[in-house]
């Protein structure tokens, strides 16, 4: 099994070059002219797709090895964390703020 986690988004370049920021050196290909496809692991990925009308309701969680690790480098694209918690089992979870929209750009 497969999983594609798809979020919709307005500009396309735009979003590109932010997740390229968040994910780092990833393999990806352009299907088409409206998405792009980032190959997480064999039988992962997360893709972008230009859908004005549903941008913004896209939810994607990565589960990484090291978050500490991760998130490091994502800081070091640009990307700095936004929020980081401990749970009471050890688990560990960070976030990164979603991409806000450049000022001047229609919706």
């Amino acid at each position: 099994m497969d999983v594609f986690a798809g979020v919709p988004v307005r500009d396309l370049p735009q979003s590109v070059a932010w997740f390229e920021r968040l994910l780092g050196d990833v393999a990806s290909f352009e299907p088409n002219a409206v998405e792009r496809v980032w190959t997480l692991t064999d039988h992962g990925h997360v893709y972008v797709v230009v859908a004005p009308d549903d941008a913004g309701h896209g939810h994607v969680t990565l589960f990484v090895d090291d978050l500490g690790d991760f998130l490091a480098s994502t800081a070091e694209r640009g990307v700095e964390p936004d929020s980081q918690e401990t749970y009471d089992n050890g688990v560990r979870e960070g976030g990164v703020p979603r991409p806000r929209r450049q000022r001047g750009r229609s919706r």
